[in-house]
């Protein structure tokens, strides 16, 4: 295997030069996007910057407790940013996506760490935050897809709803229809994902592996694993989130709830 090629501070700088080019451009043809190209710029800078130096920490300590505090602070982060892309804010939104996305994560890990990857330590951060990174990241996506879309076909369809309730359906048949299109809709960008992965570009985890010296085969098999991770966390994110959303426009006594 070949060395592999580090970049210095030097090659960082370089690198900047490429968002010089698109500020630049931004100006040309004078779409007004340049502050917010410097702000990105900024941003992933220091963002990737502070996280490269937090994961060589935890890497270095190799400690149980540093990988769950760094772990929950991401969930957290993940479900806010998950909760704020639903439109209508439910107080009880938060909790229940943090809690659909942290139980989808935690089996999906568990089950590829322990029957596949098999660690020498079940907390071995150089397995476990990457593979907790990726699963949540892409749950996030799920939820906030999936939940806006509910939330909006429940509200926009209250009077479909409650003639179904009138006619003796129970709540989760009167919302039956709506809950399997917001599914959908979550998964949705997964799948298209799927169907097209490795045939139009190089998926980024493949192109990392390559660059950090990973053969082909063992970046593709690498892929495969996560692309399977993926779906399932998605798609168990989605079945919670949408039944706990569900319960949240329903009372006791099975009336529909406007929110």
């Amino acid at each position: 295997m070949e060395d592999i090629i580090k970049l210095d501070f030097i090659d960082l700088a370089s690198a900047v030069g490429l968002m010089g080019i698109a500020i630049g451009l931004s100006a040309w043809e004078k779409i007004g996007i340049e502050l917010k190209l410097a702000l990105a710029t900024l941003r992933t800078i220091l963002q990737l910057g502070v996280l490269g130096y937090v994961l060589d920490f935890i890497f270095a300590v190799n400690n149980p407790w540093a990988v769950l505090a760094i772990l929950a602070v991401v969930l957290t982060i993940s479900a806010i940013v998950a909760r704020n892309r639903i439109t209508q804010k439910i107080p009880q939104m938060l909790p229940l996506v943090w809690g659909s996305i942290f139980i989808s994560t935690l089996l999906v890990v568990f089950y590829t760490s322990n029957l596949l990857i098999q660690p020498n330590k079940w907390y071995e951060p150089r397995y476990v935050i990457p593979l907790v990174g990726i699963v949540l990241g892409n749950a996030m996506n799920a939820a906030a897809i999936a939940g806006e879309r509910l939330v909006s076909s429940i509200n926009n369809s209250q009077w479909e709803i409650e003639t179904h309730l009138s006619l003796g359906a129970t709540p989760k048949q009167a919302v039956s229809q709506y809950r399997k299109e917001a599914i959908r809709a979550g998964l949705m960008p997964t799948i298209n994902q799927m169907m097209l992965i490795g045939m139009v570009a190089l998926p980024g985890i493949i192109a990392g592996q390559l660059l950090g010296g990973v053969t082909a085969l063992e970046a593709a098999s690498y892929q495969i694993v996560i692309m399977f991770m993926i779906m399932s966390a998605n798609l168990l994110t989605t079945v919670l989130l949408t039944t706990g959303v569900c319960r949240l426009f329903f009372n006791s006594a099975a009336q529909l709830i406007k929110m």
